[in-house]
């Protein structure tokens, strides 16, 4: 693989840090991989388990480098979704942390480790494992899941091409210090290894969260030069003050993982122009490894609310109902993106991994949009997000974003069917879910008997940040 060619070319060079001050070099992924190899031994799958660690970097970087199929799982993931998962695709090995929650690891073999690397442990899963095609490199869950088997099988070609892209429209280059702010079991957090292991640039390691001193003692102190996140660490960054924050080291933001609120894209884009720093906002899906789009940074500001444009060697269309284009500017339709990053296929039970490419490099993303007359792309929502409520078509997502920027310090997740619209809320003040309801019946000139407005102490995510809709019933808590 192409991400590869600097680090076996240069092993002295630095590969991550850690929390601990650990530093690792590309001979030491070089070791792993060799380690790896000897005690695999060939195309396999491997649950890997991730954490922000050196153990895991390694077993990732190792298994793609060695050959192995590595499927990443979040090192939280709740034991019964891991058993599942387990009897669903037999993977021939585990690799995992050792300090993993003790109902995890009663899930996983219990026989001696096969493999131990800087904190991980290489174990055997009893079986040789489902049979796997050869071009397949990387296994990856869906956004969306929660407990669905359903995962996306990427070639080492669909990682190569994304890296390139994404170090081409950030202009990446070695002397980079990313600090991981994103687990790397999620295909955003994963892509920031990928791009900066392409550029031979090195990692900044964390386990602590944004909202940890000793995570922002880390950025001051390593110098680190850009912040990933999704819209929820965004709003992290917000409350914690991040534009007035002393960090002259840092010079870009990037944002992905869902659209952005326009108050949090003016505040960020504004300050990042106005300080000489860079905000990329980004498109993406781990059906595409993930990046398939990108905004500018200097169009940040002019183009606020857009995801730009596609990725270097990508491109993207509007098809209507009919799977007609659309050419007309500021008309909506689905958005259909090509490339050669975009995934062989879905894999839904073990015998799927012998599969070859099924998708050809097109995706029809499933997301609604429309492209100015600039050719900058907007998202809408999603196409099955949307209800119709007295004959009129109404889009969950923008009824949250309408909702966050009434609101914009509580929390709201939509739900809906075509006699109900949901709202979810969590918010500080008892009045916010009448007022609310108020405000959504006159906004929308629907009757309020329709609306229902349920206070909650949390609303579900994944470890991305994303709502877990399906925890969340139309009809109220139960």
């Amino acid at each position: 693989m192409e991400l590869f060619a600097l680090s076996d070319r240069e092993p002295g060079r630095l590969l991550a840090v850690t929390d601990a001050d650990e530093h690792l070099s590309c001979g030491d992924l070089s070791a792993a991989s060799e380690a790896l190899a000897r005690a695999i031994g060939g195309h396999v799958l491997v649950f890997l388990l991730c954490e922000n660690t050196s153990g895991t970097l390694l077993g990732y970087l190792g298994c793609l480098r060695c050959g192995a199929v590595p499927l990443l799982l979040d090192a939280h993931i709740a034991p019964g979704l891991l058993k599942g998962l387990a009897e669903t695709y037999c993977p021939a090995f585990y690799y995992a942390p050792c300090d993993l929650p003790k109902e995890t690891r009663a899930v996983l073999p219990q026989a001696a480790p096969v493999l131990e690397l800087h904190g991980s442990l290489l174990l055997s899963g009893s079986v040789e494992g489902p049979a796997i095609h050869p071009d397949l490199a990387l296994l990856l869950t869906t956004s969306g899941s929660t407990g669905s088997p359903k995962l996306v099988r990427l070639s080492g070609k669909n990682l190569d091409a994304n890296a390139r892209s994404i170090a081409e429209y950030l202009n990446l280059g070695e002397d980079e210090r990313p600090i991981t702010t994103l687990p790397m079991s999620y295909s955003y957090g994963m892509s920031i290894v990928n791009s900066h292991l392409l550029v031979g640039a090195p990692l900044l390691l964390t386990r602590h969260s944004v909202m940890e001193r000793s995570f922002w003692d880390r950025v001051d102190r390593e110098g680190a030069t850009s912040l990933a996140g999704v819209p929820y660490t965004y709003q992290m960054f917000h409350r914690l003050g991040l534009i007035s924050m002393n960090l002259p080291r840092l010079r870009t933001l990037t944002q992905a993982g869902g659209k952005l609120s326009l108050e949090l894209h003016r505040e960020f884009a504004a300050w990042a122009m106005g300080t000489g720093r860079q905000f990329f906002v980004m498109y993406g899906q781990t059906e595409a490894a993930p990046r398939m789009g990108y905004l500018p940074a200097n169009r940040a500001v002019e183009k606020c609310g857009s995801m730009g444009v596609p990725i270097p060697g990508g491109s993207f269309w509007l098809e209507d109902a009919d799977g007609a284009e659309i050419k007309a500017p500021d008309a909506t339709g689905e958005l259909v993106y090509r490339g050669d990053n975009v995934a062989m296929g879905y894999a839904q039970c073990a015998e799927d991994l012998s599969k070859g490419d099924e998708w050809g490099g097109l995706l029809r993303t499933g997301d609604m949009a429309y492209r100015d007359r600039d050719g900058f792309y907007y998202i809408v929502g999603r196409k099955k997000r949307f209800v119709k409520l007295f004959g009129n078509r109404v889009n969950l997502d923008e009824v949250e974003r309408l909702l966050t920027a009434r609101f914009p310090d509580a929390q709201f997740a939509c739900v809906g069917r075509d006699d109900l619209l949901g709202i979810y809320t969590v918010s500080n003040s008892p009045a916010i879910p009448s007022q609310a309801l108020m405000y959504l019946a006159e906004q929308m000139h629907l009757p309020s008997r329709v609306l229902r407005v349920y206070p909650v102490a949390i609303i579900p995510q994944n470890e991305a940040g994303k709502t877990l809709y399906t925890k969340l019933p139309i009809d109220g808590p139960r």
